[in-house]
């Protein structure tokens, strides 16, 4: 088809054509920044933690007054927990990925006396910590029960420079090690903490999500042979299998209930529970961006509706001008669609540079990445075809109208 008789068109009706064109752009860029974000999102919420998600339980308590034998209290909890059926492991530990909240990071240092920590990681401890939460030793060993030191005694420890009451082993994971030593072997290397607390790297594990602050990185986990009690923030966590989470809870609650009746549960769930929680944020702004997108699609979709409705009604004598010289059904079809079709390429142009514009504000003020190349044309694909469906409606009506009534008409 001659596309000129359409661009004369469109040159008389400049102001509305601008306009479609105007709103299809905005449409466009914001469209095609919006699914980018929803995937950021999606792949946020789909961070390994590193952990056997679907196999633990976490109960925390809160107790009331001073609890001299915490520590005996702790051991014959953790015996307690051990006999319930299906129980597989037990710890009691400081925190768990993806918590929302992180109890413990730390600064590591390859040289003693260096001025700036080489990282920043987060600092888990517990007793039977790897073989609970489900870590995989890569390379190396676990702690030996003659390493592992009691954070009350490890606490005073690190300002007084005891070294006898300080862990001297630790255990990174591989996201740690291959940052402070890449292309290198991280077992036996010495890292320092605080007061340059020199420490020796006994194991290597797969890689262990933090509690908070994915921003730092996802992973970057280090793990202390440090022992603690309910009573200075520890929560119990079992692992058992997917199957028995829910019975093997009940008991675990019962059980310890009736060892000491006088605490109060603060936390019980699943670490699924515990993740799903943890993103409720990110799913709550993807969703809202489905909301929008879907939104702008409608309003944009009514808006080339009306637009091509509007424009059947002010051609009716020339829709039956055309009609009586022989254009077929199918050529009124093909002119609606091929207006649109301009109007949409125009305004898709101009929305892919709005587009590049935005995410380079986004990158400035939010440190968002750039927006890769692939959801320009996934966004032109999608105008294009809302644009045919959605103008289809009144060509068909333009269309169907007989050459007699079109000319009688006016």
């Amino acid at each position: 088809m001659d596309i000129r008789p359409i661009l004369s068109t469109l040159h008389r009706h400049k102001i509305t054509s601008l306009l479609l064109i105007l709103q299809i752009a905005l449409t466009c860029a914001i469209v095609c920044n919006a699914v980018f974000l929803i995937h950021q999102r999606l792949q946020r919420m789909d961070i390994p933690s590193g952990v056997a998600d679907h196999e633990l339980l976490q109960i925390k308590f809160a107790y009331i007054g001073d609890r001299p034998d915490a520590y005996a209290q702790a051991q014959t909890d953790l015996a307690t927990l051990r006999q319930i059926a299906g129980v597989q492991a037990v710890a009691l530990v400081n925190q768990l990925p993806l918590s929302g909240y992180s109890m413990s990071n730390s600064g590591i240092k390859l040289h003693p006396q260096q001025q700036q920590t080489s990282l920043e990681v987060a600092s888990y401890y517990g007793q039977n910590l790897l073989a609970t939460l489900g870590l995989r030793l890569i390379s190396g060993r676990d702690f030996q029960p003659d390493e592992l030191v009691d954070l009350k005694t490890a606490l005073p420890a690190l300002h007084s420079d005891d070294m006898k009451n300080l862990p001297h082993t630790v255990i990174i994971d591989q996201a740690v090690a291959t940052r402070l030593w890449p292309d290198q072997n991280a077992l036996g290397k010495m890292i320092y903490f605080g007061n340059d607390i020199p420490m020796q790297v006994v194991g290597v594990s797969s890689p262990l999500a933090r509690p908070d602050s994915l921003q730092m990185g996802a992973q970057n986990s280090i793990v202390f042979p440090i022992r603690l009690t309910a009573t200075e923030g520890g929560s119990y966590v079992i692992r058992t299998t997917s199957g028995d989470r829910e019975q093997v809870l009940k008991s675990a609650l019962a059980a310890l209930n009736r060892l000491d009746p006088n605490r109060i549960v603060l936390e019980q769930r699943t670490y699924d529970e515990l993740r799903h929680d943890y993103f409720q944020d990110d799913r709550a702004m993807a969703g809202m961006l489905v909301g929008v997108i879907a939104a702008l699609l409608i309003v944009t979709a009514l808006g080339i509706a009306g637009l091509a409705s509007f424009w059947v009604g002010q051609r009716r004598r020339t829709i039956g001008v055309r009609r009586a010289l022989g254009a077929t059904r199918g050529n009124i079809l093909h002119y609606f669609q091929t207006e649109n079709f301009l109007l949409a390429t125009i305004g898709i142009a101009f929305g892919m540079v709005l587009a590049y514009g935005i995410n380079l504000l986004l990158m400035l003020h939010y440190e968002l990445p750039r927006l890769p190349a692939i959801y320009f044309p996934v966004g032109a694909i999608a105008l294009w075809l809302i644009g045919q469906l959605a103008v289809l409606g009144p060509a068909l009506r333009a269309a169907a109208v007989p050459p007699v009534v079109a000319t009688r008409s006016v």
